[in-house]
């Protein structure tokens, strides 16, 4: 079974991810720094990152910092953000994300985009 890590401070959110993903074993992570506390020896197969997580580093600050850890660097990064301007798809791209997907997502377009980063573990925008 694929491991996946949400990093998404939003519980809803979480909740609905985790019926969405039943077919994965999801980790959640709430913010940066419970990344730090938890998750930064976690090797998974793909880190789904909302770019808004409240007080502190955002998830592009923290995905940039990711594509900087050797354990974790080649783990590829999906922006699923609420964040939908051009500018905000851009900052994603240049943070290390390898997709990036605006919420409200359809379910079809989220497991397309999970299966091409998971089959092609290489940057690819």
């Amino acid at each position: 079974m694929k491991k996946i890590l949400l990093v998404e401070n939003d519980l809803l959110s979480q909740k609905t991810m985790k019926v969405i993903l039943k077919d994965f074993e999801l980790h959640c992570c709430n913010s940066a720094e419970e990344f730090y506390l938890n998750y930064s020896n976690f090797v998974c197969d793909l880190i789904i990152m909302d770019i808004a997580l409240g007080p502190g580093k955002d998830g592009l600050q923290l995905t940039s910092e990711i594509r900087n850890i050797p354990k974790l660097c080649e783990i590829p990064i999906l922006c699923l953000s609420a964040h939908a301007f051009k500018s905000d798809k851009q900052k994603a791209y240049a943070s290390g994300v390898d997709y990036y997907l605006s919420k409200p997502v359809a379910n079809v377009a989220l497991f397309e985009a999970i299966d091409k980063l998971l089959k092609n573990r290489n940057h690819f925008k």
